[in-house]
């Protein structure tokens, strides 16, 4: 008995004693948690602190930045024995990613604040680690945690600023205060306003590109992204929500059933209120919860109820006070609560982790191939390569048999060493499954997110899922173009069909080169051209100085080979000096932003603009937008949102005016209701013959509402569209397209200017409700009208979404430079 006091007297003393070694974050801080919020350089110096206090318990790592210049940090923690042999640790868990080695030790990774205004987490990290470090230390004996305590530092730092400026002193807890109601650009998304939960697969932002290369080298068992929902809400916890993936597996399933229940352990001592197994499903491949389940992890989403409208403290709908303390504390508990779980578990999480990798995967496809526009297939490797997924080059020779994404069936494809062959006999192999397969399959048609993605289709790629075996070889790139230009050259030539080409048409431009480009296909020079391609001659450029080096580089740059051309005269189709051969002029554009438009559809535009074309832009606010004169402009981009009455008909005749006298209109989703049956704009709402969804029906019970409605739904649907390639809109494509579609908005065809259209309503992948079916059949997707000396372009479904839809985004070129 003696001993057995002594023991626990010594414990009880080195708890004690550690805990007072290091300072809790009220104490560093000098406020407590909860009664204000932490700027991200004061939370990034908390854990300088602790990386200072007890370096052999706590490492630091900077992982990156931010567009504006905020540094991304990651937090290693474990017990001092661990941290002396943190590579040694990871290497041994990697071993598991084949299906070897005898690794022990549980990994866990914490994310926090992805969503800046859900700004509670990274709150919560500084509580979770400083109880890792002391009361809870014993967790890391067979655990390694890492921590990135905020994700979006951009877009927190925004919300925090903006609380601060407004709030009331002290903060009010009316839910009507100005302190409650962020404005049009809130705080939850990054720098270019994208979604940064939305973006572990496409990764088109600079956030998520730097993390995954530090994720590929942990591969953890256990990831939690932390979040907030409405004020209203409960907490919310695993296990998720159906539909879950097929590829999920039942230990997978299981364990966060069993998290799910500690955590409510611990809830219910406090009568703390939560849900689980609602609206949070594990579908999507491109969360903080599913891309980690897709690699073999646990991948958690845990929300919490406040957001950005919640502050400080707001009162809820049923009267009570939501604190930020209450939140912090919330998020504290679950965080710690993971930990403890995988700690008790590492042994069968280490077990389990490693039989997900082991030996080849049952699915049905074993091989993707695809072919087509080398410019693609390169941008398609280049994702891939940051996944870590591997890829080859078909062997010469032979055909493979299996499913035809060109014709939605069984088919053939001949394999060559222009072949990109992508096995899912391979590390990443689930990882491929997930995002080559033509159709996932739901298993409940309820979701939270899109329901299609399948890359093949985003990168408008021939390709064709075989259960054979294929032939590989190294792949081997596209070889770099070696331009040797003609000084005594008419003209130099080049094709256009990608982004690419997009890249070096703006380049040029910005550099004075003046371009032309035909609206028929021609040949020159022993080479056939197709519609848009671009010419580039002597004569228009003479007086840059410089020329023929500047353009050798820009080529160079962007890899594009030039054809010399020693004449303007064809052999077919029209001559250099054609009135069919247009010039490209140094285009200036505006774009709407703020209110009416979305700030996420707002984003894509910018981005586009500034990370991808880089070409210049101006943008243009709603607070003011209707004083700027636009004659100053040659090019006007309304991103969707919610116009309602926003143009007024002046405001609409004062567009038609500049439009007419040589301006060009692009209207995007949304907008297109402000243009759509207005005097002078040929865009129409498709008719139904019955509007009203209710008319004639049978009253369906209360409980199958939901079910019904989401018959009026397409969640994110692929559907092959015919093309008028001949339309300047359309130049560059095949006489088909993917689009994918994210509504049931349907408009009418043009008079002319169809490029892009529905004629069938059945998608070839995802979910699209049956009502909203009939409405979309024989629908516009993409067209153009002119008006005036100008024109308008319509663009009903989004060719940027997200950013990852590579196929798409030519269109969108094209409306820039090609549409006159």
């Amino acid at each position: 008995m003696i001993k057995k006091i002594t023991l626990h007297l010594s414990l009880l003393l080195t708890l004690i004693g550690t805990a007072q070694q290091i300072k809790s974050p009220a104490e560093f801080l000098g406020y407590e948690l909860g009664s204000q919020f932490t700027r991200s350089w004061e939370v990034r110096e908390y854990y300088e602190y602790l990386a200072e206090t007890v370096p052999n318990r706590v490492s630091l790592q900077e992982y990156g930045t931010t567009n504006e210049r905020r540094p991304l940090l990651l937090a290693y923690v474990s017990s001092a024995s661990n941290m002396a042999q943190l590579d040694d640790i990871r290497k041994k868990h990697l071993e598991s990613t084949q299906g070897k080695g005898q690794a022990d030790k549980a990994i866990v990774w914490l994310s926090y604040n992805v969503h800046g205004n859900e700004s509670v987490s990274t709150e919560a990290s500084m509580q979770t680690i400083y109880e890792l470090l002391t009361v809870k230390k014993d967790y890391l004996e067979n655990t390694v945690v890492l921590i990135d305590p905020c994700i979006n530092p951009d877009g927190r730092d925004r919300y925090v600023n903006w609380y601060n400026q407004y709030k009331n002193a002290p903060n009010n807890v009316d839910p009507n205060s100005k302190e409650h109601h962020e404005g049009w650009w809130s705080g939850r998304s990054n720098h270019y306003m994208f979604d940064l939960n939305r973006d572990w697969a496409w990764l088109t932002q600079v956030e998520s590109q730097q993390r995954i290369k530090v994720y590929n080298t942990w591969m953890p068992h256990v990831h939690v992204d932390f979040h907030e929902q409405g004020v209203d809400s409960p907490y919310y916890f695993a296990p998720a929500a159906e539909p879950y993936h097929e590829v999920i597996t039942d230990f997978q399933r299981n364990f966060q059933t069993a998290i799910g229940k500690n955590h409510a352990k611990y809830f219910d001592e406090k009568g703390w209120f939560y849900f689980t197994k609602e609206f949070f499903d594990l579908f999507y491949p491109s969360y903080g919860d599913t891309y980690p389940t897709y690699n073999g992890g646990i991948g958690m989403t845990y929300e919490q109820g406040g957001s950005g409208r919640a502050g400080l403290g707001i009162i809820t709908s049923i009267k009570d006070t939501l604190t930020l303390g209450d939140r912090i504390a919330h998020h504290h508990t679950t965080g710690l609560s993971t930990v403890e779980m995988a700690s008790k578990n590492a042994q069968q999480l280490n077990d389990e982790f490693r039989k997900f990798f082991k030996g080849p995967k049952n699915y049905k496809y074993k091989n993707y191939v695809l072919q087509g526009n080398p410019d693609h297939l390169e941008a398609l490797t280049q994702l891939l390569a940051k996944h870590e997924i591997s890829y080859f080059s078909g062997s010469n020779g032979g055909t493979a048999k299996g499913f035809d994404y060109a014709n939605g069936k069984a088919g053939s494809m001949r394999i060559g060493e222009n072949s990109l062959v992508v096995p899912t006999d391979q590390t990443k192999g689930t990882m491929v499954k997930v995002l080559f397969e033509p159709n996932a399959k739901l298993s409940d048609s309820l979701t939270y997110d899109i329901t299609a993605w399948s890359l093949p289709y985003a990168y408008g790629l021939n390709a064709l899922a075989t259960s054979a075996s294929v032939s590989q070889n190294e792949y081997v790139a596209t070889p770099k173009a070696q331009n040797a230009l003609d000084a005594s050259a008419y003209g130099y030539v080049t094709d256009w069909n990608s982004m690419k080409d997009a890249r070096f048409l703006a380049d040029a431009l910005k550099a004075g080169i003046r371009v032309r480009f035909s609206d028929r296909a021609f040949y020159v020079a022993g080479t056939s051209f197709e519609r848009g391609s671009l010419i580039i001659t002597r004569g228009d450029n003479k007086n840059l100085d410089g020329f023929l080096a500047t353009l050798a580089d820009i080529a160079e740059k962007h890899g594009k080979s030039l054809t010399n051309s020693a004449t303007g005269f064809v052999d077919k189709g029209k001559d250099f000096g054609s009135p069919h051969v247009s010039m490209i002029n140094d285009t200036k554009i505006a774009v709407l932003s703020g209110e009416p438009t979305s700030t996420l559809r707002f984003g894509e535009v910018w981005h586009f603009f500034e990370q991808q074309l880089h070409y210049p832009i101006t943008v243009l606010d709603g607070s003011y937008f209707k004083k700027v004169d636009l004659k100053g402009y040659d090019v006007l981009i309304l991103p969707s949102g919610y116009y309602g009455g926003y143009f007024s008909e002046n405001d609409l005749k004062k567009l038609k005016d500049w439009v007419r006298g040589g301006g060009k209109l692009i209207a995007m989703g949304g907008a297109l209701n402000a243009l759509a049956g207005k005097d002078g704009f040929g865009l129409k709402r498709k008719d139904t013959k019955d509007e009203d969804p209710t008319a004639n029906k049978t009253p369906q019970p209360n409980d199958t509402a939901e079910r019904e409605y989401i018959k009026q739904l397409i969640t994110g649907a692929i559907f092959k569209t015919k093309v008028d390639h001949t339309d300047a809109l359309a130049f560059g494509y095949p006489s088909s397209y993917h689009t994918l579609k994210l509504g049931s908005d349907a408009y009418g065809y043009l008079e002319r200017g169809n490029a892009v259209y529905l004629e069938g309503n059945e998608p070839v992948s995802g979910f699209a409700g049956s009502e909203a079916k009939k409405k979309i059949g024989k629908t516009l997707v993409f067209g153009s009208e002119s008006m005036g000396r100008g024109s308008v372009v319509y663009m009903v479904d989004n060719p940027l979404f997200r950013g990852f839809w590579e196929n798409g985004k030519l269109f969108f070129a094209n409306a820039l430079f090609m549409v006159q």
